[in-house]
């Protein structure tokens, strides 16, 4: 009787570490983003405020979404690149488009020694991506 109960015990065990650390991976996978101006992300128009970024993947390739509160605003496609120097604070990269729109190019994220590329030139500008 008294191993059931341990194996019961080691079992709850066992289960409470992996649950604990699925937790711990799926925060390491979010940071926040503030845009100053409205911005394009795959098309959908993201305007100028404060948002939560998630994404899933380990990289090179992420599937990342822009959050304001739980309401998923853009999803898209991006590239997880290391760099040589960790970023000083969180930053959104931003390229100007013909049309005078703004596109999202790039997070980075303060204290982590990688960023995250967005857009379809992301493979051809990964190996230049330590800034």
């Amino acid at each position: 009787m008294k191993t059931t109960h341990v194996s019961k015990g080691l079992l709850l065990g066992l289960v409470l570490l992996l649950a604990t650390s699925v937790f711990a991976a799926s925060d390491s996978n979010k940071g926040s983003l503030t845009t100053i101006s409205d911005l394009t992300v795959n098309g959908r128009l993201v305007p100028a405020g404060e948002y939560l970024v998630k994404w899933e993947g380990t990289g090179p390739n992420v599937q990342l979404n822009i959050l304001k509160g739980k309401k998923v605003v853009a999803s898209t496609t991006a590239r997880r690149v290391d760099v040589d120097k960790a970023s000083d604070s969180d930053a959104a990269v931003v390229q100007g488009n013909q049309d005078g729109s703004r596109s999202l190019s790039e997070i980075r994220f303060a204290g982590k020694k990688y960023v995250l590329m967005l857009g379809d030139e992301t493979a051809s500008e990964a190996g230049g991506a330590s800034k």
